[in-house]
């Protein structure tokens, strides 16, 4: 497979997932009408934020395969953060578990510390390109608890 393809498919399959949960979960997203703290962004970013973290997301896993530097472990961790994360919005929007969705969220950031450790011992830029990810879902699971708490 060329390095260009090995690319689009990498970049395709995290914004295919993201895009299967948007449309599974648009009709129940309530984020407008909960009370949120001062500081909770806009629901316009959202997409725009997930968006470039999927494609950041598959350009370091591109930057592993098309150098010859996956392993099992690595696919591994990178394909259990993206159900992970997935299934966040599943729990948060669809099946309002709040305070559910604030302990798996914080699994995710768990899950995503060890993927950016494994991606830059392998390429430093595969894991660089994951900080972004790491700083926002931290900083979504403190909007998240604090959801919770303005709405419970």
């Amino acid at each position: 497979m060329s390095k260009i393809a090995i690319y689009v498919k990498s970049i395709l399959i995290p914004l295919l997932i993201g895009g299967l949960v948007g449309i599974v979960t648009s009709k129940y997203i309530d984020y407008n009408s909960l009370v949120q703290p001062s500081w909770a962004p806009p629901s316009f970013l959202f997409p725009i934020i997930w968006t470039i973290l999927y494609i950041l997301m598959g350009i370091s896993y591109g930057i592993l395969k098309s150098n010859s530097l996956l392993d099992a472990k690595t696919s591994n961790i990178y394909y259990l953060q993206l159900f992970v994360n997935a299934l966040w919005s599943i729990f948060f929007f669809i099946f309002k578990w709040r305070l559910f969705a604030f302990f798996w969220i914080l699994l995710l950031i768990v899950l995503v510390y060890l993927m950016i450790k494994i991606f830059y011992s392998k390429n430093k830029v595969a894991g660089l390109l994951q900080l972004p990810y790491l700083l926002w879902i931290i900083f979504a699971s403190f909007l998240n608890l604090t959801v919770y708490l303005l709405n419970s």
